[in-house]
């Protein structure tokens, strides 16, 4: 069935309001996205237009997948997720799961990776019934190359904690970060034909955008 437009948006601009009920939430996402608008972030992101580099990562069963092997298959959706604990990711990928039929009718596949390991990615993936595959990227390898990985900063950091959100175990490493909001349209000659990256994790594109650009990409 036809996704009504705008239908992500308005659960997600709802959310995002009941969210700011929390003064302390407020602040903190504010100057998280204060710190990625005025930082220079935006001029590390990886572009139409340019080659997406290749990666082999583990799935959800443990499993390598490459890149270069799903694109020799057709398009590919190329999404990165805050993780399993996070609302708005949920939201999103919970919309492409119910897209999936119209994805895959345009011969492309979808691959969401998270900076989570052991046994989350594959809840994530059996939340939404195996529609997609979830891949660990891997001490942020893929994410850094995109350019769309970023340092916590120390308020948000301070709000994770206070909610018992330990990043350090669920992504297998000491980093603090995370990746913003990006999805990566990717030709089947590897080549980028159209991102939506936000810094503002509060925000998605609509499931009709994705599908509307893999109408030429088949």
């Amino acid at each position: 069935m036809e996704d009504d437009i705008g239908q992500l948006t308005e659960k997600l601009t709802e959310l995002r309001r009941s969210r700011r009920l929390n003064a302390g939430w407020d602040a903190a996402y504010l100057q998280m996205i204060h710190t990625l608008e005025h930082d220079g972030f935006h001029a590390g992101i990886m572009r139409p237009g340019e080659v997406f580099p290749d990666f082999m990562l583990p799935n959800a069963a443990g499993q390598l997948v490459s890149l270069e092997e799903r694109c020799g298959q057709g398009p590919v959706v190329l999404g990165f997720f805050r993780g399993t604990w996070c609302p708005f990711c949920k939201l999103m990928l919970e919309a492409l799961a119910e897209a999936m039929p119209r994805i895959q009718a345009k011969g492309a596949s979808l691959l969401a990776l998270t900076p989570e390991t052991g046994a989350l990615p594959a809840a994530l993936q059996a939340r939404h019934d195996n529609r997609f595959e979830v891949l660990c990227d891997v001490d942020f390898g893929v994410g850094l190359q995109a350019g769309v990985v970023y340092k916590i900063p120390p308020l948000y950091r301070a709000n994770l904690n206070t909610a018992k959100l330990d990043l350090s175990i669920r992504h297998g490493n000491a980093a603090w970060c995370l990746p913003v909001p990006a999805i990566f349209l990717i030709r089947p000659d590897g080549f980028i034909a159209r991102s939506f990256v936000d810094v503002d994790f509060t925000k998605w594109p609509e499931p009709s955008e994705i599908i509307s650009t893999l109408e030429g990409l088949c």
